[in-house]
């Protein structure tokens, strides 16, 4: 396998990466609904959705955070060079609507060494925006990266 990602070392503290753009559809959330059982009627049931603050079915979660992982990997710079998912963080802060479009930016938050010399722990902050630009998820995620 080509290795596109970047090891530990190639990775600075203040680095940022920008995913592509990924439009949250009707098909994102019946499969998600397909995969986790999650049936609640905030996301799946239109005219429940209408009397929520949101006004409308949103989007799962879940469902984003998991788009965001994929959006990260998009990007290349973990490709190849990523041992493990150590930590992910999430925090919600605002609803994905059907439609709106979201991307992920990956920054380098922290570096530290670990005991073998093979590998080292990089802590990301990786923020989901939709296309107004507001972020909708905070993540971080630590990852244990090749040298």
């Amino acid at each position: 396998m080509t290795q596109r990602g970047l090891t530990f070392d190639q990775f600075n503290v203040g680095d940022s990466f920008v995913s592509p753009r990924r439009t949250v559809t009707e098909a994102d959330v019946v499969n998600f609904v397909g995969v986790s059982w999650d049936i609640n009627p905030l996301h799946t049931d239109a005219e429940f959705a209408k009397g929520t603050p949101f006004g409308e079915r949103i989007a799962h979660g879940m469902l984003i955070a998991s788009i965001g992982t994929g959006l990260g990997n998009q990007i290349g710079v973990l490709e190849g060079t990523t041992l493990a998912l150590m930590e992910q963080v999430i925090r919600y802060k605002g609803p994905v609507k059907l439609g709106d479009t979201v991307n992920l930016e990956l920054i380098v938050k922290e570096k530290r060494e670990t005991s073998k010399p093979d590998r080292g722990v990089v802590i990301f902050d990786t923020p989901i925006k939709n296309q107004r630009g507001e972020t909708v998820v905070e993540m971080q995620w630590t990852l244990l990266m090749k040298r």
